[in-house]
């Protein structure tokens, strides 16, 4: 009886410990420290392959184009190595939970944006002159005191004051430790960074013959920035060859600084409550969707004082952990009603805060359409009316404009500001987005606009097949745009419009896009009032 009496005591105190140390932040760095210090006097014993020498046959082949020769062109439909979650009422077999992630979504190619039968494929008798690349970085760790975060302290200061006592389905976090980082890439991030930089290659290598230079290829300082630029860039050149084979410019993301990269550091009303917009929405959204998971969460954590902003962080938990743990315990405790809301809760804070719902979006990505004149015209812009940045688009070494691929890597919401900018008003026609249910005709998705790895591809064609371009048409992560919604272009079954016209339709919205008004004027805008769908304060 004492041997028992001690087994069972021991194994308490084992609980306790346990408990105490549930939330806790764990990390890891690799290289260890006191490695690196002693690294480089090793190094020399390793020469790298040219100093060894011995490289055996390198003859090289022929450039690939798959974009204008292949039948038809794959999809992205995959995201090895990461472990697909189930719910937990698992309604569907064919539903994927990683499909309402949003923007923590890795991206997956969009089957189509009203243009059925369209192709990534170059349209027959067309031939590609230039692309232009716009994408986001590859997946993340959380930004710095997001729910994620804020949940594990909460749970860890539970377990500290003896009040953590889950059971049931969420007795895992009795030991469950925080494991993420903040910002920087995950390695399945520069993987999906470096697949997409081979993808390309593969697609639009052809383009390479045509260059005069090094390509000019443009980041932001951000760590998870340059970490993308880089690893698309050996995936495109080769880890051996990329550093001598284009130049990288990195422009400064941080206030006080011009950057049509990170425009949000240059329109005061980007962080103001004009910007609280889509918070607000998501918020009161938060509320309707996630009562039932509050209720059924609350009977397993007896003790704590669950609120629906700790739920909202133990959903958002899962998208994370996953992209950069590969497997989260948090996915299968929501039901796939809840993850659908979770999308949509997303799909609001973009609309209203990043999207054609909050009335300084278009403003924010006004910048980089001006830049895109520019390229397209080869006219060189002297003077900067909006985030541009003048000393670099002045500069013909920075900023040249006779490229046959540019390539620029962004974020989630700038990409989401460029396109409201450039009035791609397909992405917008279900209107403004309820705060109380999703609706039925919704064609605003954040996971189709702006997940991890997201591309906005510019594909300038000549129609016949010449020298002199004639057409232009965007793909935005593989599916065809219309562009119907920009002045003068019309209806085509391949998302095709003449050049000069989608040119003047860009010039016209460089014109009745007020800049200095929509970022820095002294407004009042609610969700109440807020019915807008252009980007646009209404005038």
């Amino acid at each position: 009886m004492l041997l028992l009496s001690a087994f069972v005591s021991a194994a308490l105190a084992s609980q306790a410990n346990a408990a105490a140390f549930a939330g806790s932040t764990s990390t890891f760095q690799f290289p260890p420290a006191d490695v690196t210090a002693t690294a480089s006097d090793i190094a020399s014993l390793f020469p790298d392959a040219s100093e060894v020498g011995f490289p055996g046959p390198t003859p090289t082949g022929d450039e690939a184009e798959s974009i204008a020769t292949a039948p038809a062109v794959p999809k992205v439909q995959s995201f090895y190595p990461l472990i697909r979650p189930e719910t937990s009422d698992n309604k569907g077999i064919e539903y994927n939970v990683i499909d309402s992630w949003a923007n923590l979504s890795p991206m997956q190619s969009v089957a189509s944006f009203g243009l059925d039968g369209s192709s990534e494929a170059i349209p027959e008798g067309c031939n590609i002159n230039q692309v232009f690349l716009l994408h986001r970085h590859g997946a993340r760790y959380p930004t710095s005191g997001s729910s994620p975060a804020t949940f594990a302290a909460t749970l860890h200061d539970a377990a500290g004051n003896g009040t953590l006592n889950a059971t049931g389905p969420l007795s895992f976090l009795n030991n469950w430790t925080y494991k993420l980082g903040a910002e920087i890439l995950t390695p399945f991030g520069r993987e999906q960074m470096f697949d997409l930089g081979v993808g390309f290659r593969v697609k639009y290598g052809d383009l390479l013959k045509n260059f005069t230079g090094l390509p000019v290829w443009r980041t932001t300082s951000e760590e998870r920035m340059v970490d993308s630029a880089l690893h698309f860039a050996a995936g495109f050149f080769g880890v051996q060859s990329y550093q001598d084979s284009y130049y990288q410019l990195i422009e400064i993301e941080e206030d006080g600084f011009n950057n049509t990269l990170a425009p949000y550091d240059d329109c005061a009303n980007a962080n103001n409550e004009i910007a609280d917009l889509g918070t607000n929405a998501t918020i009161a959204w938060n509320e309707v969707y996630l009562a039932d998971a509050l209720e059924r969460f609350s009977a397993d954590l007896p003790g704590m004082n669950l609120t629906i902003a700790d739920v909202s962080g133990m959903q958002t938990i899962c998208p994370y952990e996953t992209v950069a743990l590969g497997y989260s315990a948090f996915c299968d405790l929501f039901t796939e009603e809840e993850w659908r809301g979770f999308a949509y809760g997303i799909d609001l804070t973009f609309w209203y805060t990043d999207g054609p719902g909050n009335p300084a979006v278009s403003a924010q990505g006004i910048g980089w359409v001006t830049e895109l004149v520019s390229r397209l015209t080869q006219t060189r812009l002297t003077t900067s009316n909006s985030a541009i940045n003048a000393s670099i688009v002045s500069s013909e070494d920075l900023f040249p404009l006779n490229q046959p691929i540019f390539v620029d890597a962004s974020h989630d919401t700038v990409i989401s500001s460029i396109l409201t900018s450039m009035n791609f008003t397909s992405l917008a026609a279900g209107g403004p987005l309820p705060t109380d249910h999703i609706p039925a005709f919704q064609t605003y998705k954040v996971r189709e606009i702006a997940p991890f790895g997201s591309t906005l591809v510019g594909q300038v064609l000549s129609c016949p097949a010449s020298d002199t371009p004639t057409h232009i048409r965007w793909l935005l992560n593989d599916a065809v745009l219309p562009q119907t919604g920009i002045q003068g272009c019309e209806f085509d079954k391949d998302g095709l419009c003449e050049l000069d016209t989608f040119i003047a339709g860009m010039q016209q919205r460089i014109e009745e896009v007020d800049f200095d008004f929509d970022c820095f004027a002294n407004y009042t805008f609610s969700l109440a009032n807020d019915t807008i769908t252009t980007g646009q304060f209404p005038q």
